[in-house]
């Protein structure tokens, strides 16, 4: 079944925020948040156990637990269990160390083998207190955590997530599976596979107006001949495209913060807001099937349902070609 079919809308929420990313957020807050998207329309939420070793499933899991479950398409990720215990030395993140840091203290197992992966789905579900998963992403198995070593940890999900994730799905007890990771490569590799074959994938950060390059020279192409659907997952590039000061996780470089610059002083002069132009940029490849910005601010929720919706003008993408600040292999908006 593709994305598509089962994907209730192009916006949906991302709560990796939720997991106390980059500072602590009042349970009141983000509760709020999540219920800010379920006033605005909002029907997609993807969550995972990493995300604050479990915060974010379970915030999330507190507003939902009060909808009607048939009304809302709900994804999360298999790859990390959270244990009982408590963690007692910094954990072990790549490049992305220090990323929860005020999330919950429980230890994490990074594992992807076939237990492993059965675990994970019913203890997101106990998190998540549902009954059911509609779509679960193969998490981060990918160069940013692993290094060198990704591509044991790709054999290692071959054998394991992919095979329990196909089985559930085959069984219909999940409606679609895929990878959820950072980097191009895994994608690539898993669709190059005879079997199994993943629905679509969730790719963070390398869709984006300030990072797509890479995705469209080998990616892109292949998914649309596969037919294979994109959840276009961190569309303001860790936040710098939403006035934030983060790139890639980290502080922003003086070139990204120079791109973004001459990025605002063209929207400014056409009138456009920054958001509105990296949401529908994201989402005119014929692949992308919806976008998941995160938040953790209601207010928050509400520009990004306007970014939508906003009307942008063809010369501004036209412009925005002619400066070189998109690659010219980028579908655009209006065909422009």
């Amino acid at each position: 079944m593709s994305l598509t079919e089962i994907l209730p809308g192009r916006l949906g929420f991302g709560t990796a925020p939720l997991g106390n990313m980059f500072r602590a957020i009042p349970d009141d807050e983000a509760l709020a948040t999540v219920e800010a998207a379920w006033d605005q329309g909002i029907r997609l939420y993807d969550t995972a156990p990493f995300y604050g070793a479990g915060l974010a499933e379970e915030r999330l899991g507190q507003v939902l637990a009060g909808k009607p479950r048939d009304s809302y398409v709900l994804s999360t990720k298999v790859g990390r269990v959270v244990l009982d215990e408590h963690e007692t030395a910094a954990r072990e993140l790549g490049e992305k160390g220090g990323l929860f840091e005020h999330g919950n203290p429980n230890r994490m197992v990074h594992e992807w083998t076939a237990d492993a992966t059965e675990r994970s789905v019913e203890d997101s579900l106990k998190r998540l207190g549902t009954d059911r998963l509609d779509i679960v992403w193969v998490h981060d198995i990918a160069q940013d955590f692993h290094g060198d070593l990704w591509l044991q940890k790709f054999e290692e999900a071959r054998t394991g997530a992919f095979r329990v994730l196909s089985r559930l799905r085959d069984e219909g007890v999940i409606k679609a599976w895929g990878l959820g990771v950072n980097k191009t490569e895994p994608i690539e590799l898993t669709l190059a596979l005879d079997e199994p074959r993943p629905d679509g994938f969730l790719l963070a950060g390398r869709y984006t107006l300030l990072d797509h390059e890479h995705a469209l020279e080998r990616l892109l192409p292949m998914a649309q001949e596969q037919g294979a659907d994109m959840v276009v997952g961190g569309p303001y590039s860790s936040g710098i495209l939403a006035g934030g000061t983060h790139f890639e996780y980290q502080q922003a470089p003086p070139e990204i913060v120079e791109r973004v610059g001459r990025l605002k002083a063209l929207t400014d002069r056409h009138g456009v807001s920054v958001k509105a132009a990296a949401l529908q940029f994201s989402l005119a490849h014929p692949v992308s099937a919806a976008v998941i910005p995160g938040a953790t601010r209601p207010s928050r929720i509400a520009e990004d349902v306007a970014a939508l919706d906003e009307t942008v003008p063809a010369a501004f993408w036209t412009e925005l070609r002619a400066a070189g600040l998109v690659s010219p292999a980028a579908p655009l908006p209006q065909g422009a």
